[in-house]
C-alpha cells in the first residue's frame, strides 16, 4: 500500500500557530520533507521542530530563482524523493511556511505526486498576513471591504494598488524598494503598514511606513488600508 503526502502549513513563524491537526500528521508522519533553498535557513522545520522530533528530513532542493528550467528540475528532483519514500507505504509531510494554498512551493510538488498516481492531501495553515495584521492590532478588512492579495514582485504592483479595498502585498522580496516608492508616489505611505519576520526572531512592526527607519527584509508583509467602515 502507497503511503500519502501531505502538505502541511505551518503557520507563519510562532509555532504556538501551528493547528493541531498540522501537529499531529508531523507526530504521525515516517518522514518530514523541507524545501531547501541552499540559504542553510529552514523557517518551516524550525517553526515544527518540537513535533518532530527524531524523525528523518529529507530536503527537498527547490531554488530560489526566476528561472523555469532551475525551478522545473528542482521540483521534479523533489517529487521523485518525496515518491521514493511514498512507494515504500510511508507518509511524507512536506512542512510550508503559511498556508500551502497561498503562493505556496508545495503547490508544484502536490500536482507532479498525484500524477504519479500517489494519494496527496493539503493541510491549512495560519496565512502570513492574517498574523500579521494581528501582530499589528488592525482588523483586516471589514463590513463591505474587499480584499486583495498581491504578489508584489510579480509585476502589476502598480495597477493594483488602485484598487478599491485593501491591498496585502505579499512576496516583496527584493522589489521592496520600489514598492516603498510606488506607495509614496500614490501618496499611500501613511495608510500602510508593514510587518517583518511575524512570530520570528526579529519581528519589527511599522503601523505607518511613513516613519519606517531600516531596510525592511524578505519576509515582509505590506497591508494598504486606507479607510476604515
Amino acid at each position: 500500500m502507497s503511503g500519502i503526502l501531505y502538505g502541511v502549513g505551518v503557520g507563519p513563524g510562532d509555532p504556538e500557530l501551528l493547528t493541531l491537526k498540522a501537529a499531529r500528521i508531523i507526530r504521525e508522519c515516517h518522514v518530514v520533507a523541507v524545501p531547501d533553498s541552499g540559504s542553510g535557513e529552514q523557517v518551516a522545520l524550525d517553526i515544527a521542530r518540537e513535533q518532530i522530533g527524531a524523525k528523518p528530513i529529507l530536503l527537498c532542493p527547490m531554488p530560489m530563482t526566476r528561472d523555469e528550467e532551475k525551478l522545473r528540475r528542482g521540483r521534479e528532483e523533489s517529487a521523485g524523493l518525496i515518491c521514493e519514500h511514498l512507494a515504500k507505504g510511508e507518509t511524507v509531510a512536506f512542512l510550508t511556511l503559511g498556508d500551502p494554498t497561498v503562493y505556496s512551493t508545495y503547490l508544484y510538488l502536490h500536482r507532479l505526486v498525484e500524477a504519479k498516481g500517489f494519494e496527496a492531501h493539503m493541510v491549512a495553515g495560519v496565512p502570513s498576513f492574517c498574523a500579521a495584521a494581528a501582530a499589528l492590532d488592525m482588523p483586516l478588512c471589514e463590513a463591505g471591504q474587499p480584499l486583495h492579495i498581491l504578489p508584489a514582485s510579480y509585476g502589476g504592483a502598480e495597477e493594483a494598488l488602485e484598487l478599491p479595498g485593501v491591498k496585502v502585498l505579499m512576496k516583496s522580496g527584493k522589489s521592496i524598494g520600489r514598492l516603498l516608492e510606488q506607495l509614496a508616489e500614490k501618496g499611500l505611505t501613511a495608510f500602510s503598514a508593514m510587518a517583518e519576520r511575524v512570530g520570528l526572531p526579529g519581528e519589527r512592526l511599522t503601523p505607518d511606513l511613513s516613519r519606517l527607519e531600516d531596510e525592511p527584509g524578505y519576509f515582509s508583509i505590506v497591508i494598504v488600508k486606507e479607510t476604515e467602515q
